[in-house]
């Protein structure tokens, strides 16, 4: 299979690493360096698009992979405002597009239980909830996707929230999110039911990098031959 990596920071780096381990083929790297040469033309050869960078460039990498019939799956975040439009551009054109917020298959069923205990919870007027996550500083966007992700899942499934805040006072119906910046915090998310009785409590830790990473490339390894817009529970089968 060849890959094209679209933004070659820590995280293109790691996948460059599972790329190779699984034996697949790096035919095209994109940065900051050679950005010019992010055209279809460069992507002839290419079997599917891997691309990781942020919300100044991930719509212009995503409108030529539609309009070009290049196989993506992306793991930019901080552009959830335009994901309606470039889902529909991808269909539009019969395209290939995959997309999470966090490509780890430890927080993708952490989503799974998210939900879950949310529904749960709902209409258990005496706890409260809240969210706190922490990555690294360099992390772009505060909060997380997969906070977001969190967040909107707890809302979705709780009459008592209408929106979330991040790292401000909250009001009755929003839900708190803490979002922190610590060296070298690769990525925790905390979620937290209280009540004057007792706390529920469910927590993801990611070690490294190495989950994310392989995450994308199995995402990647699924998407080929296929057509359509998918997410990674298409990829779990969840």
């Amino acid at each position: 299979m060849n890959i094209a990596l679209i933004g070659y920071g820590k995280m293109g780096k790691a996948i460059e690493q599972i790329v190779i381990k699984k034996g697949h083929t790096i035919a095209l790297t994109i940065s900051s360096t050679n950005a010019h040469e992010c055209t279809p033309e460069n992507f002839s050869n290419i079997d599917v698009a891997i691309e990781f960078t942020g919300p100044e460039t991930v719509l212009q990498h995503l409108t030529m992979c539609a309009t070009n019939n290049i196989p993506v799956v992306c793991g930019s975040t901080g552009w959830n405002t335009h994901i309606e439009a470039i889902t529909e551009l991808f269909k539009q054109h019969n395209g290939s597009l995959l997309y999470a917020s966090n490509f780890s298959i430890g927080v993708n069923i952490f989503f799974e239980i998210n939900k879950k205990l949310a529904q749960l919870m709902n209409n258990r007027s005496a706890y409260s909830v809240a969210l706190e996550e922490t990555h690294h500083t360099a992390k772009k966007d505060a909060p997380s996707g997969t906070a977001i992700t969190i967040a909107e899942q707890i809302i979705q499934d709780n009459r008592q929230l209408h929106s979330w805040v991040c790292n401000t006072q909250a009001q009755q119906d929003q839900l708190p999110i803490t979002a922190k910046r610590i060296d070298p915090a690769p990525g925790t998310h905390h979620v937290k039911w209280h009540s004057a009785i007792d706390d529920i409590e469910i927590i993801h830790t990611a070690h490294n990098r190495e989950g994310f990473a392989e995450g994308a490339v199995v995402a990647a390894e699924f998407l080929i031959g296929k057509k359509g817009v998918f997410t990674m529970k298409d990829v779990l089968g969840l």
